[in-house]
């Protein structure tokens, strides 16, 4: 779950927006998960990297990013291994469980229906930080023009948004300094904003945390070679 378009993004927010639920099998897990490490998991996705059946995989998809947090090694920047080891071992009871409380369960192993846990990789995302994307990216381009239009300020060279945020480009470094943490640039992160609300399904955003970036088309220039690739890289 990285992009806006993937399955998985869509299947979890079904199950935020009620439309859908987790799946059966996936709810114990999905519990001791969230009392154990006091967390909320909206969804556990199961499948196999690059589709080879001896690399199995299960994602754990957490509501927020301060939960996906609780799961990485503050040193390594990497996934906990005790706690990847800890869900995995959790997931063979539960799935063991499972299947002794749902027999006969021939036709699904004659199927295929079955989780391997042999060699299994656990990792986690979180919903909250696509949900955002997803809030800036839908706020229209004619929004944002008109935006820059009612601001009337002519050193403004341009307002782009990327990813959950939105960056307002003055023309000259000097200029940023002068914009920078001021009353103006305050009133900037306020008006945006407010576009950016009326997009949010989730309320993801908080008013008292947002703020618009500022940055130079000086900058931009002379660093990035004006790109837009080389920028946001």
């Amino acid at each position: 779950m990285i992009f806006t378009s993937d399955k998985d993004y869509k299947s979890t927010k079904k199950i935020k927006q009620g439309i859908s639920k987790i799946k059966e099998e996936f709810e114990p897990l999905a519990k001791w998960i969230d009392q154990k490490y006091e967390v909320k998991t909206l969804n556990i996705i199961f499948d196999y990297i690059k589709n080879n059946k001896s690399h199995p995989r299960l994602q754990i998809c957490l509501e927020h990013a301060r939960d996906k947090g609780k799961f990485m090694n503050n040193k390594t920047y990497n996934f906990h291994k005790r706690k990847q080891k800890e869900i995995a071992e959790k997931f063979r009871e539960v799935k063991s469980n499972y299947e002794v409380e749902n027999k006969p369960n021939w036709i699904k192993k004659i199927l295929g229906f079955t989780y391997k846990t042999n060699n299994l990789y656990v990792y986690f995302t979180d919903f909250e930080s696509i949900a955002k994307i997803e809030a800036n990216e839908s706020i229209p381009e004619a929004e944002i023009k008109k935006l820059k239009s009612d601001l009337n300020n002519q050193e403004i060279w341009e307002i782009a948004k990327a990813f959950s945020g939105v960056t307002f480009f003055l023309y000259t470094d000097e200029q940023l300094k002068r914009y920078q943490d001021s009353e103006i640039h305050k009133k900037w992160s306020e008006q945006y904003f407010d576009l950016l609300k009326d997009c949010d399904e989730f309320k993801y955003f908080k008013k008292d945390y947002f703020s618009v970036y500022l940055d130079s088309k000086e900058n931009f220039d002379t660093n990035y070679d004006s790109n837009w690739y080389y920028y946001y890289k």
